[in-house]
């Protein structure tokens, strides 16, 4: 009889186990911009909390070598700076900065934007990128 309780009571446990969906990552780029700003915006909905799992910046170099202080403004706890700079050379390929967040960061309150930009990068910058990853739930 004991051994029947036992497995009630762990059927009944599997059942009640909640269930968490895995929520559909989305990307969110800011396309080509030259000499411009480079923003990416993870857009909150009502009543839902926005969350950015990772991002990515890229670019091309400008005429003198510069580096700036990309963002992500909208997180709960305030916005995170990083720093990221363009080679000397309007041809020559800057490097990547990848970032994954695990877990993801959320947004400071329901109905938040979760924005990633890339400041502009100088004159003859042609090619900056910014690409934030992240869903909502």
């Amino acid at each position: 009889m004991r051994k029947y309780i036992i497995s009630a009571f762990w059927a009944l446990a599997l059942i009640c186990v909640p269930v968490l969906a895995e929520q559909p990552v989305r990307t969110y780029s800011s396309g080509n911009v030259a000499n411009a700003a480079a923003v990416a915006t993870i857009t909150g909905t009502a009543q839902q909390t926005t969350y950015i799992t990772g991002f990515e910046l890229s670019s091309g170099g400008a005429t003198a070598g510069a580096c700036v202080s990309p963002t992500i403004t909208g997180l709960l706890g305030g916005t995170a700076t990083f720093t990221y700079c363009a080679p000397t050379g309007a041809a020559v390929a800057g490097q990547p900065l990848v970032v994954q967040f695990s877990p993801p960061l959320r947004s400071s309150a329901v109905n938040t934007n979760i924005v990633v930009t890339l400041p502009a990068l100088g004159a003859g910058n042609t090619n900056a990128t910014a690409v934030a990853h992240g869903y909502v739930e």
